[in-house]
């Protein structure tokens, strides 16, 4: 079963049981959310913290479908694409910017990529319980929570139950050679009171973690990350990423990810593990099989060339 099919059943899952979820779920409203005869006021300003800064705490669905019908309140219209084709391209599940843009791949990545549509990208971390990483997490239908404090911002993906470090203490790289990650090591600044600019380096660069996207357009451990939070009303989040990855990418490229504030809703449990029976059906990768997972990068051979 692919990424893609699995995703698919997980979300018509949520439709089937969305009727009964009040039932089944804790019932309690989103405190501090504006409202007009009882309904959330989504198209206000945002919220800030004492010190005036944007507030990006919340519960997060990506904009224009996801989350099995979950989350009331949560119809804010989603951004609609920039008819602009100079536009910062909005980022996908599918492909990380967006189906018909083109990629500035170097040519092993290419490769790389045509490999693992070929084998109908079974050995996503997605299909593995493995975390998927950033863009895919960006990404999923799932929804995700964000706790901003001051020094430090969490997020936490309902997908694969993942969790990430954005450290806005002030602290630089780490530079003792540390054992890589695989959400990255994440730094956030402050541009004015508006946007929190997200540097992440340090990336596990291996073929298990190495992919932007489902087709698998990889990265590698020379992977930079920018990432830029706003908070334009109080019911959207854009976040602008740019991928630099010197390895695998001629050169930068910038994508956009919109989200929808979810509100009267929390988030689910999500074991990948529990009850997982796709795998069985399913070849595993060589890295499953005892041999280690290769280091992604120009001098990595393919396994299975595609012409």
């Amino acid at each position: 079963m692919s990424v893609y099919l699995r995703t698919a059943a997980a979300v018509t899952v949520a439709l089937a049981l969305s009727a009964t979820v009040s039932a089944q779920w804790p019932s309690y409203s989103t405190p501090d959310v504006p409202r007009k005869d009882g309904k959330p006021v989504l198209d206000g300003p945002p919220p800030r913290t004492a010190d005036g800064k944007v507030d990006f705490s919340g519960i997060w669905q990506l904009a224009g479908g996801g989350g099995g019908g979950r989350g009331r309140g949560a119809g804010a219209a989603a951004p609609q694409a920039p008819p602009d084709p100079n536009a910062i391209p909005n980022s996908t599940f599918g492909e990380v910017a967006g189906r018909g843009f083109p990629l500035p791949l170097q040519p092993w990545a290419a490769a790389l990529k045509k490999e693992r549509m070929s084998d109908n990208m079974k050995d996503n971390p997605d299909v593995w319980c493995l975390p998927i990483g950033i863009m895919q997490f960006h990404n999923h239908p799932q929804p995700r929570q964000i706790v901003q404090t001051k020094n430090l911002t969490l997020i936490t993906y309902e997908s694969n139950y993942g969790l990430r470090y954005i450290y806005t203490d002030g602290r630089p790289a780490p530079n003792n050679d540390p054992t890589p990650w695989w959400y990255g090591y994440s730094r956030g600044t402050w541009e004015g009171n508006d946007t929190l600019v997200v540097e992440t380096t340090h990336f596990l660069g291996d073929e298990r973690a190495g992919w932007l996207d489902v087709n698998g357009s990889p990265y590698t451990d020379a992977l930079k990350m920018t990432e830029r939070f706003r908070r334009p009303t109080f019911g959207t989040l854009q976040i602008d990423v740019t991928i630099d990855d010197p390895k695998a990418y001629t050169r930068p490229f910038t994508v956009r990810v919109n989200h929808r504030l979810m509100v009267d809703q929390e988030m689910m449990e999500f074991i990948c593990n529990e009850n997982e029976r796709s795998t069985n059906h399913i070849e595993p990768p060589a890295w499953m099989k005892g041999q280690p997972p290769r280091q992604l990068g120009p001098d990595m051979p393919l396994r299975n060339p595609v012409k």
